[in-house]
């Protein structure tokens, strides 16, 4: 896929376009946003990733449109699943709802940072090893199987700050009042550090290890960084009006984390697949390629994707609903 580069600089001038009018936005006026606000918002947001992806299949070709879709929807799900731990760091901080739009606004402008530096440095070790599609697929089959493994724990109950957070609230000068969406104040003539510093410092390495994990991911469904970034873009742009649109629902997907760590473990046999079937390490099979190890194409990915996603939110909602019935039958009789 050949991309000149206008259109990656149109691309990126688009989206600081879009981040800096949020950001602006919610600086004048902090407030939580309406249900009304989030559904349209989320509705344009997805509306222009369909939009593109239909419009890199035009353009581009099918393959390359389908590989959007499923790189999206990887993507997109996984963002949904880093709700969960968004609503536990808000949580824990007591972070007042007229402030949240603020630590999100800001914990999503990190993430896309720091995933656009693991998109180009992983695209320039691709380019030169192809053995690293061996790494990347081990290690989405290990995370598949911790997701999996912590899927029933209580995640709320686990929470405990990183070492860095508790390094700065340990050295630095912190205020416990929230007056403010502003990270540093002045309490008593001293200058001193406010809780949303904390929030965005946690936030900010919350999502350096949630990169970890969506980088090589998309990887395994498509090796062209721009499919990779816009994916990701859009994937993104969203998530803090889903925060406040779906944030009761998000506790109702009770299997989402079961049916990621089904797709981390399909990607993750797929890269290692593809990996055997380039293979170059002379230790195996002689340094040629593996040719009984089939190369799983792209619109099987797109298919298992959507039919996961779709078995998952179903059997979720459907045990939810079962769950919280009995729970108020219990209660009336009682």
């Amino acid at each position: 896929m050949d991309i000149a580069p206008w259109v990656w600089w149109v691309t990126i001038g688009v989206t600081v376009a879009i981040l800096l009018f949020d950001i602006l936005v919610i600086a004048r006026r902090p407030h939580e946003p309406s249900m009304r606000e989030c559904a349209v918002a989320l509705a344009v947001y997805v509306g222009l990733a369909v939009v593109f992806g239909v419009g890199v299949a035009a353009l581009a070709g099918g393959g390359y449109g389908t590989e959007f879709f499923a790189g999206w929807l990887t993507e997109y799900s996984l963002s949904v699943d880093n709700l969960f731990v968004f609503i536990i760091i808000l949580a824990n901080f007591k972070v007042p709802k007229e402030y949240q739009q603020t630590a999100l606004m800001v914990g999503i402008v990190l993430a896309l940072l720091m995933r656009a530096i693991f998109i180009f440095v992983g695209a320039a070790a691709i380019n030169e090893f192809s053995w690293v599609f061996y790494i990347f697929g081990v290690f989405l089959l290990f995370t598949a199987l911790k997701l999996a493994k912590d899927a029933g724990d209580d995640e709320e109950d686990d929470f405990e700050e990183n070492r860095l957070v508790r390094f700065a609230s340990k050295h630095l000068p912190v205020t416990e009042e929230w007056n403010s969406n502003k990270i540093l104040s002045r309490e008593n003539g001293k200058r001193v550090v406010t809780p949303m510093f904390l929030v965005i410092l946690t936030l900010g390495t919350t999502d350096l290890l949630f990169a970890l994990d969506s980088i090589p991911a998309i990887y395994g469904l498509t090796q062209e960084p721009y499919l990779v970034l816009t994916a990701n873009i859009f994937a993104l742009m969203g998530l803090r009006q889903l925060y406040f649109l779906i944030g009761g629902l998000l506790e109702r997907l009770i299997y989402l984390s079961y049916g990621l760590a089904v797709l981390l473990a399909f990607i993750g046999v797929k890269l290692v697949l593809h990996a055997m079937h380039e293979n170059e390490l002379p230790f195996l099979n002689g340094g040629e390629h593996i040719e009984w190890a089939p190369d799983i194409p792209t619109w099987l990915s797109l298919v298992v994707i959507i039919g996961t996603l779709a078995v998952t939110t179903v059997l979720s909602l459907a045990v939810s609903r079962h769950r919280d019935r009995a729970e108020q039958e219990a209660s009336t009789e009682a």
